[in-house]
């Protein structure tokens, strides 16, 4: 169920994030209002999931995976550049999140 809520905490992150390139500096309603729609449900989500996981590796997890999932999509959607270095980061934060997870995340 941790990892569960986890994932969850993670998409609301990202679309929260996502809607704050929307919100335009928070001068939009709809994408400031899910902006912080989403804050709060990924740290509701984030707190539920600390009662079973530890907290050093969900936030850890929490982090990695969001900022490598916002990366990906400023990329793909949002016409931000890619280079072999930042691909290279990107490889580098979800290897960090499978060591993390190997390591004992419980």
């Amino acid at each position: 169920m941790g990892y569960g809520l986890l994932a969850a905490a993670i998409a609301a992150e990202v679309a929260g994030t996502t809607a704050m390139k929307y919100s335009q500096g928070f001068t939009r309603l709809w994408p400031s209002l899910i902006t912080v729609a989403g804050y709060l449900l990924a740290f509701s989500l984030l707190a539920q999931t600390l009662r079973t996981m530890a907290m050093g590796t969900a936030y850890a997890i929490w982090a990695g995976t969001g900022t490598a999932a916002v990366a990906v999509i400023g990329m793909l959607f949002m016409g931000e550049s890619g280079s072999p270095v930042k691909a290279a980061g990107i490889v580098l934060v979800i290897a960090g999140v499978v060591v993390l997870n190997l390591g004992g995340a419980h």
